[in-house]
């Protein structure tokens, strides 16, 4: 490794199993047109998918449709919002081959140490909110009421599962696995790949329809989330943890207890209030702050980083 390539913290030094790929095309206008080819894959494919929708569906089940997901509020609805979300994925796996010749082991990571990996991170973050959840007071907020039959949530999870693994995997494909990888084969200064992928994942959090007042707050909140799990994929040099991390985060989040309202309809119970009430969501947002970090520390015992 020459010394332009050697990275300034040697703990980043698994990075470079996934910087490597991108060297040889790093230039600056290749990751700009490649994150347009993203955008317009993404738009495409979802707008496909309305499309033929409305072909197959009668004109009533075709606006129920399009409400569903609008509110994804419904096991249906919210299933199919993150199942469309893997078309950010396609996207970046397409940019990532056609402007910069990098094959999907560049991106993900060899397959035996993401698959190992994964495994491991996501052991450790279960295992950490078993615990905390077994920790006094074990008690859900009061008025948390159950949002549907234990029977149906458990026929439902295995959609749940497949259906968040799609989301969270094309968000770290795109933001951990190509552009995070390719600014660092421009960039040898970890404040700059991390940094700037981070950011830019926050920004994609804002949502001032849905959040109102905490809508900036929700940005600091994804960008802090997307340093960790940027932090996680250069030292391991896989996008495995980044995944795991993601997953388990997201499926607590959705999957076990959620906020009533949109992005609620896998959710297995419901806290009563929603993310109109900036009160209750700010008084959260430091508890899982507090989560994130111990998954983080969690995650890099496991894998010894």
């Amino acid at each position: 490794m020459s010394a332009r390539q050697r990275p300034l913290m040697p703990a980043y030094a698994p990075h470079e199993r996934l910087v490597i790929q991108g060297r040889s095309q790093s230039e600056l206008w290749r990751l700009l047109l490649g994150l347009c080819v993203v955008a317009l894959i993404t738009f495409g494919l979802t707008r496909a998918v309305f499309a033929l929708a409305q072909v197959v569906l009668p004109e009533d089940s075709y606006w129920a449709f399009l409400t569903a997901v609008s509110r994804s509020d419904t096991p249906a609805g919210l299933l199919a919002l993150l199942g469309m979300m893997g078309a950010m994925g396609v996207g970046a796996l397409v940019a990532a081959n056609l402007l910069h010749k990098r094959r999907m082991s560049g991106l993900f990571g060899p397959w035996r140490d993401f698959r190992i990996q994964f495994l491991r991170s996501a052991i450790a973050v279960l295992a950490l909110a078993c615990t905390v959840a077994l920790l006094p007071p074990q008690e859900l907020p009061q008025d948390t009421y159950r949002a549907q039959p234990v029977a149906q949530w458990i026929r439902l999870l295995p959609l749940t599962l497949l259906a968040l693994l799609i989301q969270t995997g094309s968000e770290e494909v795109l933001f951990r696995g190509y552009l995070q990888s390719q600014l660092a084969a421009r960039f040898r200064h970890p404040a700059i790949w991390i940094l700037l992928p981070s950011i830019l994942f926050g920004f994609a959090h804002y949502d001032p329809h849905l959040y109102g007042d905490m809508a900036w707050l929700i940005v600091i909140w994804a960008a802090l989330f997307g340093m960790a799990a940027a932090d996680l994929t250069a030292r391991s040099g896989t996008l495995g943890p980044a995944i795991a991390f993601h997953l388990v985060n997201n499926f607590i989040a959705m999957g076990i207890v959620s906020l009533q309202g949109e992005m609620s309809g896998l959710a297995l119970y419901h806290l009563p209030f929603g993310p109109e009430n900036t009160d209750a969501l700010r008084a959260l947002l430091p508890l899982d702050l507090g989560m994130i970090l111990c998954s983080w520390l969690a995650i890099r015992i496991a894998l010894r980083r």
